[in-house]
């Protein structure tokens, strides 16, 4: 997807209308949840990453 540049000479202004009450409540309950869902996603991600051992299984070692 590129970026859409505006015509010389042209301006694209948007007025948008404000919000009511209900339309408020029910953009916040939409964001906390997603977030929520998010966070979680990724920390379940990180539990999983970042499990890593710190001794090397199967290494042979050489005695001098």
């Amino acid at each position: 997807m590129g970026l859409i540049r505006e015509p010389e000479g042209v301006d694209f202004v948007i007025n948008s209308r404000p919000l009511t009450k209900k339309e408020q409540e029910l953009l916040s309950k939409f964001i906390s949840e997603a977030k929520a869902k998010r966070t979680k996603k990724v920390s379940s991600r990180k539990a999983t990453t970042t499990r890593t051992s710190s001794t090397r299984k199967n290494v042979k070692v050489k005695k001098v």
